[in-house]
């Protein structure tokens, strides 16, 4: 049985979309034949998995690379090849193993982002033709030397694919593999339940799933808000921009709910209770929130940027809006509340591309394609 050393820095139960693809993909590998074994980072859980799970803890950074250096060497004397979920991971050692590494999103602009090294309002494609200073140029070509050193990068959608070519990767090393959800848990309530249960009424209501981060565009929805005065937005998720967010949704008094991050069963009722849910973000490389929320039967409005328009068909089951344009983004929350019966129809439309035996099964033939 081939051996799968899986790196990452982030794992189930943690939120964000690389922990769910992982507690989808690898049980499904597993099915395949293979064996595996998970380095993290993170605090321990008491979850139980069919493969070992070695957490380090977020100390300091020096320490905790340190750290997950020395973990990484038994893993990599086990292995057969490593999939890598992140750049800038301590995996020394090994260098015959083949090398795998999933790419979301890129994480020089996240970090020049998170620092201020950048301006907070440079959009990711813009900032790729961004010289910046020093610092902004080290962190592009840092990334740009690990993504070439791999054997081969997956990418979940074909503008994630042109983005990491541009780094410098060579083509026939890029490979998109549309992410995949499994089944979600069935809810027993129906959706009229869940909205008296929440004491809802009838007033329209409109859901965003996100990490409060700038490029998440959730204050562009408080904005539209203004001028849809009968509207509710309700914001699930938390972040380092929520203190700005709540101060800019304070005047809409109780229209605007933070729920704070909640479990994926009661973000799943939300969803579900729901008019429609919006990702107005940035950047999204292909979007869970998207493919659940359409799995749910909750029709969806998203940016037309990033991976959004693989997994929105407008006009079908959602609807594109410009970004940034406000006036269109209104419009847009409008007409998905006008025609929800109609789209939630069409929710299940375009899921047939995001099986999770279709990704399982191309990322086992990649893999073993490199052994």
């Amino acid at each position: 049985m081939p051996k799968l050393f899986l790196a990452s820095g982030i794992f189930h139960p943690e939120p964000g979309g690389p922990a769910t693809y992982l507690s989808t993909v690898l049980p499904a590998l597993q099915e395949r034949g293979w064996q595996a074994r998970v380095l993290t980072f993170g605090a321990p859980a008491e979850d139980e998995y069919p493969y070992p799970v070695t957490r380090i803890a977020r100390a300091s950074y020096p320490i905790r690379q340190a750290r997950y250096a020395f973990a990484a060497r038994t893993h990599l004397a086990w292995a057969d090849i490593v999939y890598a979920h992140s750049i800038d991971l301590p995996l020394l050692g090994r260098r015959d193993l083949p090398r795998v590494i999933k790419v979301v999103g890129d994480q020089a602009w996240e970090r020049c982002i998170r620092r201020r090294w950048i301006p907070a309002d440079l959009a990711i494609d813009d900032f790729q033709a961004y010289r910046g200073d020093w610092r902004a140029r080290w962190q592009k070509a840092s990334r740009s030397r690990q993504i070439a050193a791999m054997d081969a990068v997956i990418v979940p959608s074909q503008y994630l694919k042109r983005m990491v070519i541009a780094w410098g990767a060579p083509p026939e090393k890029v490979h998109v593999i549309y992410n995949a959800l499994s089944p979600l848990q069935s809810l027993d309530e129906s959706r009229a339940e869940i909205r008296a249960q929440l004491k809802w009424g009838d007033r329209p209501t409109l859901i965003t799933v996100a990490r409060l981060q700038r490029w998440k565009g959730i204050d562009h929805l408080i904005q539209a808000l203004r001028q849809l005065t009968d509207l509710r937005l309700v914001i699930v998720g938390d972040g380092p921009d929520r203190p700005r967010l709540a101060r800019l949704a304070e005047p809409l008094g109780d229209r605007v709910v933070f729920t704070g991050r909640l479990d994926q069963r009661r973000v799943h009722r939300l969803m579900r209770a729901a008019d429609g849910l919006a990702l107005y973000s940035g950047y999204e490389g292909l979007s869970h929130t998207l493919l659940e929320s359409l799995q749910l039967g909750t029709p969806v409005l998203a940016s037309d940027i990033g991976g959004n328009p693989e997994v929105v068909r407008h006009g079908v089951n959602g609807l594109l809006a410009p970004y940034i344009d406000l006036a269109a983004l209104r419009q847009g929350i409008r007409q998905l509340l006008d025609r929800r019966a109609e789209f939630a129809a069409n929710s299940q439309a375009e899921l047939d591309r995001f099986r999770p035996d279709a990704m399982a099964a191309r990322t086992d033939e990649l893999l073993r394609s490199l052994l």
